[in-house]
């Protein structure tokens, strides 16, 4: 045996200590909510587990006000490391408001429909259609928002953001400008409309061919399904991602200097790779349906195929499909992220956020004394966290509707 580091053993024992303490705090708020409840059936059924859970919830909310007054009594370089917790805090904070705000107004503004479902969903549901929305509008309109194209020098490379002068900013550049004096939010908008874009169209293509082949291989079945089946296997066996990597390395060594060429390849790729889950969904469902006594009675008056899978097939299928796709929009969105941030994918001068994180990345190396300066690459990266959340809180509220439940 070896001897333990005091340093370790310390940090074991403090996080043992914390351990025993959280428990506690759990256990006690379970037997004071018997109590003060006269033993509800909500506290008396309460796991272990679940009153523990509230209890780390309310030493995270400690902790986030402790630290969050410590930051408003902070001054000088003291307070440039709780810069990021407040943007975190008050974006937090903000966006919450504008998800209620936006739930309101959609309950007071529309058709009957659509307000009957702001009325039904979640204050997370209305947040994730509210981000896509925004995201939308920012990528349709990117000509008209952005105060310089993406690829117009502008100024003085690597102009500090905030417009302060003194700082070395730009009132003009309020993000600054990067290595060859490209202004910074011009390109942040750009990115939205490049890389949202190309993802929605990826998607849109990876969801035709994954769905054709998969109610194909469930209708038809026997040889069409099993030459559809391995092909999808063999695809899968391989990291998406490297496996993208790998191709598009061949691709761009293929269309070497047309960036058109390129993304086409790109979109290509990416979708082929990705139409291998939504084969694997679409299948299984279309099997699912095709015993039932409708596509038989159907198969019995003559309907041809394309009749089975849009009229019959397709409408019975919508709703895990609708959630599938923004499941599936997110990891395409990420994919193409992750291909630009190892220099292959989007290629420059057009802006893309994966390489905007890369091309930015040194300023992290200010994030003590200059945080704004750190909090580029991060702006990049936020923006594609933030729409990937806003998808996933919507595709939950769908696929909780789905489902039927009501609670």
């Amino acid at each position: 045996m070896f001897p333990l580091e005091p340093t370790f053993f310390n940090i074991v024992v403090t996080l043992i200590g914390y351990g025993l303490a959280l428990a506690g705090a759990g256990f006690l708020f379970r037997l004071v909510g018997r109590k003060v409840t006269n033993n509800k059936p909500y506290f008396r059924d309460m796991p272990g587990g679940v009153a523990i859970g509230f209890a780390i919830g309310a030493f995270a909310i400690a902790w986030v006000v402790y630290t969050y007054i410590q930051a408003q009594l902070a001054e000088g370089p003291a307070a440039n490391k709780y810069f990021f917790f407040l943007v975190a805090v008050h974006g937090i904070i903000i966006f919450a408001v504008a998800a209620y705000i936006f739930r309101f107004l959609g309950r007071l503004i529309g058709t009957e429909g659509t307000k009957k479902a702001f009325r039904q969903m979640p204050v997370t549901a209305a947040f994730g259609i509210m981000i896509i929305v925004l995201y939308a509008i920012v990528s349709i309109f990117a000509g008209v928002i952005a105060p310089y194209g993406q690829e117009e020098i502008v100024g003085n490379a690597n102009v500090v953001p905030g417009g302060d002068p003194a700082m070395g900013g730009d009132p003009a550049y309020l993000l600054g400008t990067d290595q060859i004096g490209r202004d910074i939010l011009s390109r942040l908008i750009y990115g939205a409309q490049n890389t949202v874009g190309i993802a929605f169209v990826t998607t849109c293509l990876a969801f035709l061919i994954g769905t054709t082949f998969g109610f194909l291989a469930a209708v038809k079945g026997g040889w069409m399904d099993q030459i559809c089946s391995r092909t999808v296997d063999a695809l899968m066996a391989i990291p998406q991602l490297i496996f993208a990597l790998l191709l598009m390395t061949i691709a761009t060594a293929w269309a070497g200097t047309n960036n058109v060429l390129v993304m086409v390849y790109m979109v290509i790729i990416i979708a082929v790779l990705d139409s291998t889950r939504v084969f694997r969904l679409s299948r299984a469902v279309g099997i699912n349906i095709v015993v039932m006594d409708y596509i038989e009675a159907a198969k019995l008056r003559g309907e041809t195929l394309p009749y089975l899978i849009f009229k019959e097939i397709l409408p019975n299928a919508y709703a895990p499909l609708l959630a599938e796709f923004g499941l599936r929009f997110c990891f395409v969105f990420l994919t193409i992220a992750s291909l630009s941030f190892l220099g292959i994918g989007i290629k420059p001068p057009l802006a893309d956020w994966g390489t905007m994180v890369r091309d930015l990345s040194g300023f992290l190396n200010y994030a003590q004394f200059l945080p704004l300066n750190a909090a580029l690459p991060l702006m990049a990266a936020g923006a594609i966290a933030l729409l990937t959340v806003g998808v996933n809180f919507l595709v939950d509220w769908m696929l909780h509707r789905s489902s039927g439940l009501k609670e």
